[in-house]
């Protein structure tokens, strides 16, 4: 069995602002300044989030050593373990991987579900409990403006579930 799951991104609002001019139009004396070639400062702000996933959540294979519950855990730092009626998970076995970019130094509001469902090609759900992350206390963008972030969970089967399971980890990000 194949469990894997991917980082969405809540895509932000993006709100725009029309300009309206009152009274009459003045022409402006393109010789009375002087030129400049530099950008402008760019407000705190401007900069929008942006999310990659590097690597995606993959248990890869799990065998079942009898009948019975079993459960695998995936830790964000990539170790794992199993209990019950699974068989010790494979070396494949790796954490998922996010990296948000944005503003360099500002901190940022990460939200990532407790619990996600995964759905099998022939119908079935299983789903990873206790979703876990490396993700600081107060997380800030670095000086590069990127932070990354692993993920892991716990998951829990059976053993008469079969076939490739797959889901979807909506990841909310936004400034603070």
């Amino acid at each position: 069995m194949i469990s894997r799951w991917c980082a969405l991104m809540t895509p932000l609002s993006l709100a725009l602002t029309t300009l309206m001019w009152g009274g009459s139009a003045q022409a402006q004396c393109r010789l009375c300044s002087v030129p400049t070639t530099s950008p402008e400062p760019s407000a705190p702000g401007d900069s929008p989030i942006r999310l990659e996933v590097v690597s995606t959540i993959d248990f890869d294979r799990l065998l079942f050593t009898g009948n019975g519950m079993g459960t695998a855990i995936l830790r964000p730092d990539g170790t794992n373990s199993s209990g019950g009626a699974i068989a010790p998970l494979s070396p494949r076995a790796i954490a998922g991987e996010i990296v948000i970019r944005g503003e360099p130094g500002r901190s940022v509001s990460v939200d990532l579900p407790h619990s996600i469902e995964l759905y099998g090609l022939k119908g079935g759900s299983i789903s990873i409990d206790s979703i876990a992350s490396d993700l600081p206390v107060l997380p800030t963008l670095d000086a590069s403006g990127m932070l990354r972030i692993r993920i892991g969970g716990e998951l829990k089967v059976s053993g008469d579930v079969d076939g490739d399971f797959r889901g979807d980890v909506p990841v909310i990000v936004d400034y603070l």
